[in-house]
Formats: C-alpha cells, sequence, structure tokens
C-alpha cells in the first residue's frame, strides 16, 4: 500500500469542460443584458395570461402585452448570438420595455418594465474586452521626442 495522493487527471470531467467552454462563450458577448432583458420579456408576456382576477388590465392590452413580450425576448436572443447589433437591440428593448407600461399591466407589475430597461441598458453599454497587446512590439506612430529640434 502506498502513501501518495491519487494522480491528477490531466482532464477534468465532462462537465467541467464544459462550464469552461460555455464560460468563455460567455465572456465573449452580452450574456448578462440578454438574460434581464428576455425575463423581463417572458414577464411582461405571461401576465396577460393569468387568471382574470389578478389581471389589471383584460382585452387589447393583453395582446400588446404579449407582442411587447415577444419583441423583447427576441431583442434578447438578437443581443446573445449577434453581439454586433447590441447598440439596436438593447434601443429597441429599452422602447419595448417603457412602452410596456401603459400597454401591459404596467409594465408586467413594474417587474417586467425594470428587467427589459435593465437589460437593454447592459446591452448598449456592453463592450466586447480588448486583446492584450504584445510587450516588444513597437508601435507605428511613435511620438515625436521633445527638444530633438537642433538649435
Amino acid at each position: 500500500m502506498t502513501t501518495d495522493p491519487p494522480p491528477e487527471p490531466t482532464e477534468g470531467p465532462a462537465w467541467g469542460r464544459a462550464r469552461r467552454a460555455f464560460r468563455r462563450w460567455r465572456r465573449t458577448r452580452p450574456f448578462w443584458a440578454a438574460l434581464w432583458t428576455g425575463l423581463g420579456g417572458f414577464v411582461i408576456f405571461f401576465l396577460p395570461m393569468a387568471p382574470l382576477g389578478k389581471i389589471l388590465q383584460v382585452g387589447v392590452g393583453g395582446i400588446a402585452g404579449m407582442a411587447g413580450g415577444v419583441v423583447l425576448m427576441a431583442m434578447a436572443l438578437l443581443v446573445l448570438l449577434l453581439s454586433g447589433q447590441r447598440h439596436t437591440a438593447g434601443v429597441i428593448a429599452v422602447i419595448a420595455g417603457v412602452a410596456s407600461f401603459p400597454l401591459s399591466n404596467l409594465g408586467g407589475l413594474f417587474i417586467g418594465m425594470f428587467l427589459s430597461v435593465l437589460g437593454g441598458s447592459m446591452a448598449f453599454a456592453w463592450l466586447p474586452e480588448k486583446p492584450a497587446r504584445r510587450r516588444g512590439r513597437l508601435s507605428r506612430t511613435a511620438p515625436a521626442a521633445e527638444g530633438s529640434g537642433t538649435a
């Protein structure tokens, strides 16, 4: 019998590799903005389907609420899958979230409106990480040295 610790595996379990790959993918796009926007759209979409006693406005407002929720969930997918279109999708998400206030049960009882405005704002403000600069490489536009002129 040996007292040596068991050798460490060279590769982690499959779920560990999948989690790391998902983390790398998630960091290259506005993931949290899409999550909040989609959750806000979900609340606005499904609130008109609540029982009649819990709905504040019935009728055409319910259809407008469901349409607004679908638009918000589509913007969440657009932000997540096409991060280059995040500005347009973010602005549309904020507009649809604010428009849900009068159109759909006070914007999903304020929860859906708040989440969609938060997510749209985050999508608009998100910037991709800049790649790390290499060391030792000279820039093409070097600043002019001061005092290099002749007297």
